[in-house]
């Protein structure tokens, strides 16, 4: 499919992340400021030729009905002429607020943008649509999916974006806000899909949902910007703002995980336990305190072993006779 006829997006990140590819239609319009003026002086025109136009319609009736009909008539066509000045200055007019702007038709036609913030003027026959260009949140509700491994979470976001193209977040879409909302929720679900709760293997460089936010959330937001692209919106943050077991195997997960944080730390007391029994042998040889044999280093090791890895305290045993008796 060529450029002209779609825009196609990829994403392609790391190990065990899915591929993302999300292919829209290229887009129809593209906003471009809408032609117009200052509306200030446009105000002050419409103001001052509405009240010359009444003005000369009285007067005008008046002398119509003194018989003068000539001059009568006259100043009455000024006055309907000097009406339609003023619908045309004040009907044209368009106040745009801060944080806001104005998509301008002209008989169904995009025309331009207004996203100066004071009074401005534009055509009258024009139809002048309000969007928020403000920044905003959307957070989604708690979902229930599946991770990597198949086990059942429970996930949420927030994601904070705003309207860059008013063109396309009006003509590309039904409703710009609900289909930001749809697209987030679908996003979550493929990450949340794509990535395991826990790393089992994190020197393999595998990524977790739980151990690595900050990378989770910055593929978040980058596949969110890629689907919410084609409505004229950009994605300013996404965080993850729950995210837990489902009920049904907490408990069993959170044993897992006791369970490997006790693996975890006797791993490191046997590492730091070893090389204490080594530096203990290399001081006593060092410093000639006593001379050991083979079974007589193996029983102290084992019994420093013991001390240090145990978790109770040691009982202390007064041997009064040798080793070999």
């Amino acid at each position: 499919m060529s450029t002209d006829e779609a825009t196609t997006a990829t994403s392609a990140d790391g190990p065990g992340a899915g591929q993302v590819d999300v292919e829209m239609p290229a887009p129809r319009v593209r906003e471009r400021p809408a032609a117009g003026s200052a509306g200030l002086p446009v105000f002050a025109l419409g103001a001052v030729s509405g009240l010359a136009a009444i003005g000369s319609a009285v007067t005008g009736f008046g002398r119509i009905s003194d018989h003068a009909v000539g001059s009568g008539g006259a100043l009455v066509a000024v006055g309907v002429v000097l009406g339609l000045v003023a619908l045309g200055a004040l009907g044209g007019l368009a106040m745009v607020a801060p944080g806001e702007a104005r998509v301008v038709q002209l008989f169904g036609r995009y025309t331009g943008t207004i996203r100066t913030d004071r009074l401005r003027w534009v055509n009258p026959l024009t139809q002048r649509r309000k969007v928020s260009t403000r920044i905003r949140n959307h957070e989604t509700g708690v979902a229930k999916v599946n991770d990597a491994e198949g086990n059942p979470i429970e996930i949420a976001a927030v994601v904070v974006w705003q309207v860059a193209d008013t063109a396309q977040a009006m003509f590309e879409v039904d409703d710009f806000v609900r289909f930001v909302a749809t697209q987030t929720e679908t996003a979550v679900r493929h990450i949340a899909n794509s990535y395991a709760y826990d790393a089992h293997d994190a020197e393999a460089g595998e990524l977790s949902l739980r151990d690595n936010a900050d990378e989770i959330t910055e593929k978040l937001s980058a596949e969110v910007g890629l689907r919410v692209r084609a409505a004229g919106v950009r994605i300013i943050e996404s965080r993850i703002t729950h995210l837990a077991y489902a009920p049904e195997i907490a408990q069993a997960m959170l044993r897992r995980q006791q369970a490997g944080a006790i693996v975890a730390a006797r791993q490191r007391i046997v590492e730091g336990a070893v090389g204490m029994v080594e530096q203990a042998l290399d001081q006593l040889a060092a410093h000639d305190v006593v001379e050991l044999d083979e079974e007589r280093k193996a029983t102290m090791v084992s019994n420093l072993l013991v001390v240090l890895c145990g978790d109770r305290d040691a009982q202390p045993v007064v041997n009064t006779g040798t080793l070999y008796q």
